[in-house]
């Protein structure tokens, strides 16, 4: 019978969730999707001093916006305290673990002296030679100690097969024997993962780069308690543009999720971007349907070559990775509009523009609206900020079109007027009769229409370009078209 996959995501609560970590979660829930496994969502909060409520909040929101599902959790790593102790303690008595009483003191003594004789700066195992008559002796007067694990000695080594850096060894004799259980009696990362990854039954972990050094020594800890070993593949890293890693101590918000939500992102959109971050297939295909991807899907496909995200600190307009924005920009004019229309009306909302009736009487007239002007827009947000005329008569002129179109062509403080009385004089307010009232007048005053076109566009949508003018005249309406036009000696 063909064992069951079983992935997990298991982040630390002390920030929001980054897109490294949503990457991470991304991949373990394609993977379980692919082969009709399991995904844990565990989150590890035993840094009491940095995990904190809105963290974990955080992260779950962030991962149901993006999608992303888990079959079981969140379990906490504080649940299982006691069992990780349990597991040192076995460690202890079956002697793959010791009692080991140095002071901090102590350590970096040997620390200096390893530097002063130029040797590795590994633990030299003093506590390992202690006798049983020795450890009774310290634990009688009280001496705090730590518990390690005893590392194999001799010429063997720990080897795996990574799923995308191939075969990895590390020689016994380069790995020191490392703490598992502090002073305080709290357990330490490599333990209570390893423990967790055990009691969840884990086949497979899927992580960042950055995992691969303790690789070795999580394995050490499952071969000790007689567990199996799970498959490992390691993802390379997301660097910035000057190679260097991202973080939110760097990077601040432009590399959180909740960044991109707030920003007009599209949560698939996103995905399939974060994706693409260390992950290709074989003919660089770029855009996938949930469905297709999950299809795609293949550990073989993760690169080793470190991935680039062109965070871009200095532009307030296009703030991140080109490639997100034209992703994002891509399901923006493909979707069904019926399913941008939510993410729309969030934007309008926020905004203050939204009016109850274009979820009724309104909603033909919205749609259509958000079918005209979609198609040149990026995210969502630019609904408001670049299509504020269509939802509300209080919008902002571009400073662009106010010099290219009204400010060189100082007539049109006489001619726009003159164009809202013919066009308030339509029984039939028609692409074709708008347009026929205009070319007249510009026909009339012996102009190139173009001048009109342009600067009707400028003072009823506050914008350089947009879609067909005609379209847009009819979209927003006669009453409110006349009346923009008639404001417009204002901008003179």
């Amino acid at each position: 019978m063909k064992q069951e996959v079983i992935v997990r995501f298991a982040p630390s609560p002390t920030g929001y969730l980054h897109i490294g970590g949503a990457r991470t979660a991304i991949f373990n829930w394609l993977y379980a999707q692919k082969t009709g496994g399991k995904l844990i969502l565990r989150i590890e909060d035993t840094d009491a001093e940095r995990s904190t409520e809105d963290s974990i909040q955080g992260i779950i929101e962030g991962l149901k916006w993006l999608g992303v599902t888990w079959d079981e959790g969140p379990y906490f790593q504080t649940q299982f305290i006691e069992e990780h102790l349990a597991a040192a303690r076995k460690l202890l008595e079956s002697g793959h673990a010791y009692k080991c009483f140095c002071t901090i003191e102590e350590l970096k003594h040997k620390r200096q002296e390893a530097l002063r004789q130029k040797k590795d700066l590994k633990y030299d195992g003093t506590c390992r030679q202690l006798t049983p008559d020795s450890v009774a002796e310290k634990e009688a007067a009280g001496v705090p100690y730590t518990l390690r694990m005893k590392v194999p000695k001799g010429e063997g080594a720990v080897c795996f097969e990574d799923i995308v850096y191939g075969n990895i060894e590390h020689k016994y004799k380069d790995i020191e024997d490392f703490v598992i259980v502090r002073s305080n009696g709290q357990p330490l990362y490599l333990l209570s993962n390893a423990v967790d990854d055990i009691r969840d039954r884990i086949t497979h972990i899927i992580r960042g780069q950055d995992g691969l050094s303790n690789t070795h020594r999580q394995i050490l800890v499952y071969q000790a308690l007689g567990a199996p070993v799970p498959k490992f593949a390691h993802m390379s890293l997301t660097l910035d543009p000057k190679k260097a890693k991202i973080s939110k101590r760097k990077h601040g918000e432009l590399v959180a999720v909740h960044f991109y939500k707030a920003h007009g992102f599209l949560p698939w959109a996103f995905v399939n971007f974060l994706v693409l971050l260390g992950w290709a297939t074989p003919e660089s295909r770029e855009i996938f349907s949930k469905e297709e991807l999950i299809e795609a899907f293949s550990l073989k496909g993760i690169s080793r070559a470190n991935s680039i995200f062109n965070v871009k600190k200095d532009d307030p307009k296009y703030f991140t990775d080109p490639k997100a924005i034209s992703i994002n920009a891509h399901y923006l004019r493909e979707l069904p509009v019926e399913e941008i229309e939510p993410y729309v009306r969030a934007e309008l909302e926020k905004a203050g523009i939204w009016d109850p009736e274009y979820e009724n009487a309104k909603r033909p007239w919205f749609l259509e609206t958000l079918e005209l002007i979609r198609s040149r827009f990026h995210v969502t947000t630019d609904f408001v900020e670049r299509g504020r005329a269509y939802f509300a008569d209080d919008f902002p002129i571009e400073s662009r079109a106010l010099k290219k179109n009204i400010s060189k062509h100082p007539q049109l403080e006489n001619w726009l007027p003159m164009v809202a009385d013919r066009l308030e004089g339509l029984e039939r307010f028609t692409t074709a009769e708008t347009e026929r009232v205009i070319r007249e007048t510009a026909e009339t005053l012996e102009i190139k229409p173009g001048v009109l076109i342009n600067g009707i566009r400028t003072v009823v949508t506050g914008q350089l370009a947009g879609p067909g003018l005609f379209d847009v005249l009819i979209t927003i309406g006669q009453r409110r078209v006349v009346e923009r036009l008639r404001r417009s000696p204002a901008l003179f």
